[in-house]
């Protein structure tokens, strides 16, 4: 929902990630742990939230890179104009295999009557 109202703003979207063994982004950008990245639609190639994953494709330094991070891994989502948005309590987990990418799927729904998720871990997802 940040990333939509960001972009929906005209804003664009940023999120930083605590990086462990569980994010696969470019080591060579990450600071004390840390990795900020424009999320936005211009800046990113087939971005899809789900469930557990955040995942993309991007360019860094002329490079394009694959970026899978854990929904647990987001540190905060945030307007890089106006610096509002929304911060998470990082969570802690063993290393997990990401998914394996499924070619061409449209990303996976959720009913629009289904009610949010009582408890448990908390997850981001599209919001339309």
């Amino acid at each position: 929902a940040l990333h939509e109202w960001c972009t929906d703003n005209g804003h664009t979207p940023y999120m930083v990630v605590w990086v462990d063994e569980n994010t696969d982004v470019p080591r060579e950008y990450v600071q004390n742990n840390e990795i900020v990245l424009n999320v936005g639609y211009g800046a990113t190639k087939d971005f899809r939230i789900e469930n557990d994953w955040v995942s993309f494709s991007a360019r860094f330094g002329g490079q394009s890179r694959e970026i899978w991070v854990p929904v647990g891994n987001v540190v905060s989502i945030f307007a890089r104009e106006t610096g509002e948005g929304m911060g998470f309590e990082v969570e802690k987990q063993p290393v997990a295999a990401r998914p394996a990418p499924v070619p061409d799927a449209p990303p996976p729904t959720e009913p629009e009557d289904e009610p949010p998720r009582p408890g448990g871990r908390p997850h981001l997802r599209v919001v339309k």
